[in-house]
């Protein structure tokens, strides 16, 4: 298998941190999972692959070879897992994408560019540190809120969302999913903001 684009979807494996802040990157993936994606487990990681967008819900996915990765180790030390695969199938780090939660952007939006530091995220910067590269393109889903503020970062990042945002969730994903399909599409790269409606 020659894997064309590697993209990453940041979280905490296990059923104590499903659905909270933090696990944004794992259920954009899992979105992108269910559409005619094979799942195996390997690399210490979940991952799913798409041969030249075959099959209905990858169509728009044409002339790239996908897989979707989702380390199963914790948030810290994600990198072990997407180094180990990009060394085994020979991707550049222009060519890994990561999708994770970000605090300084409030929930609803997203925000897409290449590079840049980590601004304190432990999952990328372990990723940093393990490819000795920042040049990966970003999808950064924010989920600052009002509460944002009153408690420490830690733990704001390993809440559940509200039932207000868990209503608003489905879209985001989508936005995200959708904008990622549009990208390997057409290979366009260029910064971008997405907000929800």
């Amino acid at each position: 298998m020659k894997v064309k684009t590697l993209i990453v979807g940041l979280g905490n494996p296990g059923a104590k941190y499903a659905h909270t802040r933090h696990n944004i990157g794992f259920g954009v993936l899992d979105a992108l999972c269910r559409s005619d994606f094979k799942l195996e487990r390997k690399f210490n990681a979940e991952i799913c692959t798409t041969y030249n967008g075959k099959g209905s819900g990858q169509a728009r996915m044409t002339n790239n070879i996908v897989a979707l990765l989702k380390p199963q180790t914790f948030m810290n030390l994600s990198g072990e897992a997407v180094k180990a695969f990009a060394d085994y199938y020979k991707i550049s780090p222009q060519n890994i994408w990561i999708i994770y939660d970000d605090v300084d952007i409030p929930f609803g939006e997203i925000r897409v560019r290449e590079g840049g530091s980590s601004a304190g995220h432990r999952g990328v910067s372990s990723i940093i540190a393990h490819l000795g590269t920042q040049d990966c393109l970003r999808f950064r889903v924010g989920i600052k809120n009002e509460f944002f503020e009153k408690i420490e970062t830690e733990d704001f990042v390993l809440q559940k969302f509200t039932k207000e945002e868990e209503g608003k969730l489905p879209e985001i994903i989508d936005l995200c999913k959708n904008e990622v399909a549009e990208i390997l599409e057409t290979g366009e790269r260029a910064p971008k903001t997405l907000k929800i409606e």
